[in-house]
């Protein structure tokens, strides 16, 4: 059996040439990568065309829902003030700043001389709770 020698210029020539195939892999690699970037952008642009139809639509309908929002909210104002007590319970005006929560305003009515039914349904609180009020809060009357 022979020996086998590898002289230092036999391996630089093989290291030149394994580093040559690297490089031009890569070069492929980067070639074929700038090909493909440049059918996915067209695509994006395609696809973004698509989606401006997509858009419109989209703001119709935002548009047609805040409309409809604005039609509700009109109708829940209308339910809130129709199920205020009666003109003769509130006669006074009474400042906002000083009925924050539903208690003040019922211990106001009840001041006023509100049946337990007006003020429960006038600020949104139990039977029971409008009843506890009138009781502690209602004018004497002689």
């Amino acid at each position: 059996m022979g020996a086998f020698v590898v002289t230092w210029r036999e391996l630089l020539i093989v290291v030149i040439a394994v580093l040559a195939i690297y490089v031009a892999e890569l070069l492929l690699l980067l070639k074929w990568s700038a090909k493909g970037g440049a059918a996915a952008a067209i695509k994006l642009r395609a696809r973004a065309a698509a989606d401006g139809g997509a858009i419109e639509q989209l703001t119709r309908e935002v548009g047609q829902l805040r409309e409809q929002v604005t039609k509700l909210q009109g109708e829940l104002d209308r339910l809130r003030n129709a199920r205020r007590p009666t003109a003769a319970v509130t006669e006074a005006p009474v400042a906002t700043d000083t009925l924050t929560s539903p208690y003040n305003q019922a211990i106001h009515l009840a001041r006023q001389g509100a049946s337990a039914g007006d003020v429960a349904i006038g600020c949104g609180i139990s039977r029971g709770e409008a009843e506890l009020i009138v009781a502690l809060y209602r004018k004497l009357r002689i």
